[in-house]
């Protein structure tokens, strides 16, 4: 397994994740129908056309959930006991089909689990930008971690 335990977090890290992502219509087309999403926003072009955006705006949810899920293979992937929370959750920049997206996650905060020995908390800040740097997604995620055997 790639992930860490809750020990091999260093409060202050930084971490670029290596996966980038270029956002594609069909993309935006699933998420939106696996979410019974019918937002004119991110589905009707001609509507989008008379928006302040002046195109499709992809569905945030796609967004927040290719964020974290880059993040994975790096920080909890098989060490992860389970995700307690996310918190603080902001998209300060629009994302449009064609973006290409990358990740980076940095550790805000780690204290051992006063009810499991085996565990520890880590709190992730983790943000999601676009190809000209611009934050598009932030969230903190707050994830109980396996300590090392």
């Amino acid at each position: 397994m790639t992930g860490r335990y809750f020990d091999e977090f260093t409060v202050g890290e930084n971490i670029s994740h290596s996966i980038r992502r270029t956002v594609t219509e069909t993309d935006n087309l699933m998420i939106c129908a696996l979410t019974h999403n019918p937002q004119p926003l991110h589905l009707d072009a001609e509507y989008a056309k008379g928006t302040e955006f002046g195109k499709i705006v992809v569905n945030g949810i796609f967004t927040f959930g290719l964020m974290v899920g880059v993040s994975v293979g790096d920080t909890t992937l098989g060490t992860l006991v389970a995700n307690l929370g996310y918190d603080g959750v902001v998209m300060p920049s629009p994302v449009f089909i064609g973006d290409t997206l990358h990740a980076e996650t940095t550790i805000l905060e780690k204290r051992e689990s006063k009810s499991r020995p085996t565990a520890g908390i880590v709190v992730f800040e983790h943000r999601m930008l676009n190809q000209r740097g611009e934050v598009v997604c932030k969230c903190k995620r707050t994830a109980l971690m396996q300590r090392k055997p």
